[in-house]
């Protein structure tokens, strides 16, 4: 990207435009925090109804995850390869589509089919929404965009723990439950209808003049690309000399950071019994209330990582959140309010650590490869979430709470450790400049 666009973009205005760039681009994450965490509060109707055990409950849980990793894999290296507003249209269709289709379902491998196809259009929009915000937005909003993306996730888990609980006692309420996501989808479809395609991506492909038509549109000015200079980076871009480290780094991050995360949403009401804290329905509320600590830790987040920085917030975050799910580890026979309070503290500062997994991919690598690396980042992260997700109620049934929180506070220490030598401080950098290899741009003292 020429430094005159990447100054013009980045130091531009919010609008509203950009604003409702931003809120529909977050959609995916809505849904893929719905869709997760809807299965969990529907487990227990169908596990009675289609007779399953606890293997297909795990499979059922993992499905989904596996497919977000060929999602993110496959929606990145076609959102670079064709654009992103293709891609932006095509996955919340297909999503809405297969969320139908759960309504039908009469045997569990029918649901695990469904659930690793919901996953892999889920793991698609990431890096397409994602990129899209990162390549509009200018810089000083651009943790509040990717704010906003990783609330939206805890918002649609919310929501669905929500609508969750006020279908479990209906007849066949785990079907609704299943379906219910088609209407975020019809919304954002309607929403996204006319988000125009990236003007970076067009100028990196030399459509020079469809870019300055598009700048124009959105920020009412046209922005000279006349030193544009187009280039085609494939996927082994990523994995260059330089790129290679960031991405590994950054996979281990967010499969660290996620893990016990997704545990907690997609067997949400299995670990609250566990703890004490009701059971059945009244299950969903605990895991309801811990999800609004999530959602409120994500507000102050986006301002913090503007404030503070990121790499600080990483890793004060990171070492808290050891913390909250150290307590239910070593003492889970703990007094509830303590319980409580421990998994709201993790929750709480989950925020700056959830913003970044968003933020990170799309400020270290250039245009050409950004959606790729999002994917990429994505995909690794997800094995892990596969295996724990497959693992998480087979290793709580034979080992018990305690240990399953401690696995989980391991995993963050391990995320700790690796951020005090790796992670990079982008506060304040343009695109071009954070993902640049220039080692004084990539630790914030260019």
């Amino acid at each position: 990207m020429s430094d005159a666009q990447s100054h013009a973009i980045d130091d531009a205005c919010m609008n509203r435009f950009l604003v409702k760039v931003t809120v529909f681009s977050s959609g995916g994450s809505f849904l893929d925090g719905y869709v997760l965490s809807i299965i969990g509060v529907a487990l227990g109707g169908l596990t009675m109804t289609l007779g399953l055990s606890t293997t297909h409950a795990a499979l059922i849980g993992a499905a989904s995850l596996a497919g977000i990793f060929f999602g993110a894999l496959v929606g990145g290296r076609m959102t670079d390869a064709f654009g992103r507003r293709l891609m932006f249209i095509l996955d919340v269709s297909a999503i809405g589509l297969v969320s139908l289709a759960c309504v039908f379902v009469d045997a569990g491998w029918q649901l695990i089919v469904l659930r690793f196809l919901l996953g892999f259009f889920i793991g698609a929009d990431y890096p397409i929404a994602t990129s899209l915000i990162a390549e509009f937005v200018p810089k000083r909003q651009r943790a509040i965009g990717m704010g906003i993306v990783s609330a939206s996730w805890y918002l649609g888990a919310t929501m669905a723990a929500f609508i969750g609980y006020l279908l479990y006692t209906v007849d066949g309420g785990w079907r609704w439950m299943l379906a219910s996501s088609v209407i975020p989808c019809i919304v954002l479809l309607i929403g996204r209808h006319d988000i125009p395609e990236s003007p970076r991506w067009l100028a990196q492909r030399g459509r020079t003049e469809q870019a300055r038509a598009v700048m124009e549109r959105v920020y009412g000015c046209c922005i000279d690309l006349e030193d544009e200079v187009p280039h085609k980076m494939g996927f082994k871009q990523v994995f260059r000399h330089g790129y290679f480290s960031r991405i590994v780094y950054l996979g281990v991050l967010i499969l660290c950071q996620v893990v016990p995360m997704y545990a907690m949403y997609t067997f949400g009401p299995r670990i609250m019994s566990a703890f004490g804290l009701g059971v059945g329905r009244a299950s969903i509320l605990g895991e309801t209330v811990v999800s609004l600590f999530f959602l409120i830790g994500s507000v102050p987040a986006m301002f913090w990582l503007n404030s503070l920085g990121r790499r600080p917030l990483l890793i004060g975050s990171l070492a808290l959140m050891a913390v909250g799910l150290a307590i239910p580890g070593v003492v889970p026979g703990a007094p509830i309010l303590v319980i409580i309070v421990a998994f709201a503290i993790y929750a709480f500062f989950s925020g700056g650590p959830g913003i970044l997994q968003w933020l990170y991919p799309n400020e270290l690598f250039p245009t050409e490869v950004r959606a790729t690396a999002v994917g990429v980042a994505i995909a690794i992260s997800r094995v892990g979430v596969v295996a724990s997700t497959y693992g998480l109620p087979l290793f709580l049934e034979s080992y018990g709470i305690g240990p399953t929180m401690l696995i989980g506070c391991g995993l963050l220490v391990l995320a700790l450790v690796m951020s005090v030598f790796m992670a990079p401080e982008t506060r304040g950098l343009t695109l071009s400049q954070a993902s640049s290899l220039n080692e004084r741009k990539e630790n914030g003292h260019g």
